[in-house]
């Protein structure tokens, strides 16, 4: 019998509790997943399509602590142009990394992080479909729960704190390359520590992870600081077509409008960023077309709108404050169907 994960740490098993999130996740759920991840020898990585520093941040961090297990890992993410985006570049662990069509058809045992719908999977669902065992790892309060095991807690201020969290739990070490990719993820998830969901224990969290020698400033650079002449460029198409109405203030970007700078998709996150600081709106839409052709639509609430229930209603999903989903029908319909969306969920609030 293949001896259980935790009898094969280097040192004495202990669930630490400085990362526990507040009890969501039975520990069942989590003896399963550590004995899913004892008996196995190769374990497939996934995180969501078009990766943030969450998605990619967890994936890589535990990929790091499961090959020191001495697993052998493969990770990835089913983007049809299969390139990590520029400002995650600087992320360590990248050599794990494989595109969708070298990801094993049917894996023994995978593991997604940050992918609240198999929608999100892109390339990578008929792997899912057919792999014996899937393991959820998300944040997200609108997940499906598509998996075989769901390691889900909508208190997580980001996926990153359920991978230290499953990194303690395996007898990991945290060293620097995994602390740069757990802070990548909890920084950009809290906005650089600027939302509700930034609790006392996430301070407490970033502080062991730059404890190790990362530079929080190197960091802070890479996601923030840089960006090509080109998205200057879209940025100000952008903000030329941008439209105020009843507490609501939105904007879209075209293929065209990428095309003409050489800007590629990925570069487009940060301006829903920009939008949603009109002090005159309660809610930020940002429509992205695609290189599919289709509208990811990015949306934003300071707190009095529910955006979250709003993109579920529409196929995608999130949180109160911050959600997405993906459209197929044109500017106009998608954001006549948001509108109603909205409404069905008290906004704009009468009166």
């Amino acid at each position: 019998m293949t001896p259980d994960v935790r009898d094969r740490a280097d040192r004495p098993f202990r669930a630490d509790p400085r990362t526990v999130t507040g009890g969501a996740i039975p520990e069942a759920a989590w003896d399963r997943a550590l004995r899913l991840i004892g008996q196995a020898d190769e374990i497939a990585l996934a995180c969501h399509v078009t990766p943030d520093g969450d998605a990619l941040g967890s994936m890589l961090a535990v990929g790091f602590v499961l090959r020191s297990m001495g697993k052998r890992v493969v990770a990835s993410f089913g983007d049809h142009h299969f390139v990590v985006p520029r400002l995650l570049r600087f992320l360590p662990g990248q050599d794990m990394l494989v595109p969708p069509q070298d990801y094993p058809a049917a894996p023994e045992l995978m593991i997604t992080f940050d992918v609240s719908t198999f929608e999100r999977l892109g390339l990578l669902r008929e792997n899912t479909a057919r792999a014996r065992e899937v393991i959820v790892i998300d944040h997200h309060p609108s997940n499906e729960g598509f998996g075989t095991l769901s390691l889900i807690d909508s208190t997580a201020a980001a996926t990153a704190v359920l991978a230290e969290q499953l990194m303690y739990r395996l007898g990991g070490r945290l060293d620097r390359d995994i602390a740069v990719c757990l802070y990548t993820g909890l920084v950009t998830d809290t906005g650089s520590f600027r939302h509700s969901s930034t609790t006392p224990a996430v301070h407490q969290m970033a502080a062991r992870l730059v404890a190790t020698g990362l530079r929080t400033d190197e960091i802070a650079r890479e996601l923030w600081d840089r960006s090509p002449f080109g998205y200057l460029q879209v940025l100000a198409a952008a903000l030329e077509r941008a439209a105020l109405e009843d507490g609501l203030v939105w904007t879209y970007v075209t293929r065209v409008d990428r095309a003409a700078h050489g800007l590629p998709y990925a570069e487009l996150e940060g301006i829903i960023d920009i939008v949603r600081r009109t002090d005159e709106a309660e809610v930020a839409v940002v429509l992205k077309e695609d290189d599919q052709g289709d509208w990811q639509v990015s949306t934003r609430s300071k707190g009095k709108a529910d955006v979250g229930a709003a993109c579920a209603a529409l196929g995608g999903g999130g949180h109160h404050n911050a959600a997405g989903y993906t459209s197929h029908e044109t500017v106009e319909a998608t954001m006549d169907a948001f509108r109603r969306e909205l409404g069905k969920v008290g906004w704009p609030r009468a009166g």
